[in-house]
């Protein structure tokens, strides 16, 4: 079994900074990739940045120059640094790890349960 633990959300003003911590645990082997997607109310989930193995980084057009991802490999964590933050970067934001499980032969896509973030006056 494979856990994704959030933390680090809640409600900030326009042009304040949150950081978001995810811890993966349980029976891991490897991991190949971990970051950040997120969704608004009446919008579709949405890559915001993702790092791979390897340390290559992607993220999405709207919050480049402004989030900052990084990963601790020792810890299974990945971690999400947001300044500047927006009234449009409010949304519910989930950890995704690609990992495979100890035993297994394949990775599989998992998901944590998802942090609120408002930006808000």
């Amino acid at each position: 079994q494979v856990q994704l633990v959030e933390s680090g959300g809640g409600l900030v003003q326009p042009g304040g900074s949150l950081r978001l911590s995810c811890a993966a645990s349980g029976s891991i082997f490897s991991i190949y990739a971990m970051g950040w997607y997120r969704q608004a109310p009446g919008t579709q989930r949405e890559l915001v940045a993702i790092v791979i193995s390897g340390d290559s980084t992607n993220y999405a057009d709207s919050v480049k120059g402004r989030f900052t991802i990084s990963r601790d490999n020792a810890k299974n964590t990945v971690y999400l640094q947001m300044n500047s933050l927006k009234p449009e970067d409010t949304a519910v934001y989930y950890c995704y790890a690609n990992i495979r499980r100890t035993g297994g032969h394949f990775p599989d896509a998992y998901w944590g349960q998802g942090t609120q973030v408002t930006v808000s006056k």
